[in-house]
């Protein structure tokens, strides 16, 4: 299940938190690998490693580096005594983290009767690359809102993967991070997505949430055998706890595979199946036949929730305007634009909820 190499370091590459590039000569081959230093260490040129290189090899987008499993000679020194949270379960990386909900946490008498997000507005999607649209269209909405980001373990593990959510950081645009489930590295650790959210709210007091999984998509073409089936959970979770989900359309004119055209199969299956709390599903004024059909394709979610249309103006000069580069599935802004207004879209609508005091029980949506 794991194949093994064994390499040395022979260049240090781009690093951001909690990450590092690194090259690696293999044999007679150099291959691009990735060190995360809180787990094994900081690499140096010359260095000894061992690395796991199964998705390399494979040929897989988001996974498309060799990783460094370790530096044997010259392991890094026991790291502090603190939390009880285990994130990559009986894994051999498994790593111990500080929950924000657990009885060590400064944060435990706050989180401990935590029971309510007080209509806080969330927005849900499903690809990682949508955070950075969301992002957009929220701070084109309303400058001054306070985002967290709440990371789900449907792709990547270790939040340092996301270059995406370092650079967000960098610049201002994410108030703080929450890793739940198996994911780990985030401002704070959580062990449920409720709790996740909860803290989003409590502790870091977001306006405003986001909640995607890490980088990386797992899927199979089948209705059901997709990591993005979370996002009708975390829908779930959201109404469940009171808050306000605003579900992310994820949507394509440019996917050459039929199932994610227009709205994607996916969504049909989370949103209209997975999700039984309601959500403010978010349709973007998109024009044209294309627009048109988007429009009608959502129709079926009216069943189960509050279809919304969206205008769009002004949202491709925010999206461009962002502090990361944007990409879904090797696809730029002009190359997927549906695809990364949609997601703007959900922001901006979200945006305006935040000012918005929560309705009365029983009468969010209609």
């Amino acid at each position: 299940m794991i194949r093994w190499r064994e390499g040395v370091v022979t260049e240090l590459g781009r690093a951001w938190t909690g990450a590092q590039e690194l090259k690696v000569s293999v044999g007679q081959q150099t291959v691009k690998a990735l060190a995360y230093p809180d787990l094994v260490g900081q690499p140096a040129e010359g260095d000894r490693v061992l690395l796991n290189v199964g998705a390399l090899d494979r040929g897989l987008g988001t996974g498309g580096y060799a990783l460094v499993v370790a530096i044997p000679d010259r392991l890094p020194a026991d790291p502090p005594e603190n939390g009880h949270l285990v994130k990559a379960r009986y894994t051999p990386l498994q790593a111990m983290v500080l929950g924000a909900d657990e009885q060590d946490s400064p944060d435990h008498d706050v989180l401990r009767d935590a029971d309510d997000l007080f209509g806080t507005p969330v927005v849900v999607a499903d690809l990682h690359s949508a955070l950075p649209a969301v992002l957009a269209g929220v701070y084109e909405t309303r400058p001054t809102t306070r985002v967290v980001y709440v990371m789900t373990d449907g792709g990547a593990l270790p939040l340092a993967f996301s270059r995406t959510v370092a650079s967000l950081r960098d610049s201002g645009w994410l108030a703080g991070t929450v890793t739940v489930g198996q994911a780990y590295g985030g401002d704070r650790e959580a062990v449920t997505v409720h709790t996740g959210l909860l803290t989003a709210v409590h502790v870091l007091a977001a306006e405003l949430v986001v909640i995607t999984q890490g980088p990386g998509n797992l899927g199979t073409g089948t209705r059901w055998g997709f990591s993005g089936v979370q996002s009708g959970e975390a829908v779930n979770a959201v109404g469940t706890l009171g808050g306000r989900a605003v579900a992310s359309l994820r949507i394509s004119e440019a996917d050459p595979r039929p199932r994610h055209r227009g709205i994607s199969h996916h969504n049909f299956t989370a949103y209209g199946r997975v999700a039984l709390q309601p959500a403010d599903v978010v349709v973007p004024d998109l024009a044209g036949d294309f627009g048109d059909a988007v429009r009608d394709a959502a129709e079926p979610l009216k069943a189960r929730h509050r279809v919304v249309r969206v205008g769009i103006e002004g949202l491709y000069d925010a999206l461009r305007d962002a502090p990361v580069k944007l990409s879904t599935m090797g696809r730029d802004l002009d190359g997927d634009r549906a695809y990364f207004e949609a997601a703007a879209a959900s922001g901006r609508h979200a945006a305006r909820l935040v000012d918005v005091p929560p309705p009365a029980s029983g009468s969010q949506h209609s």
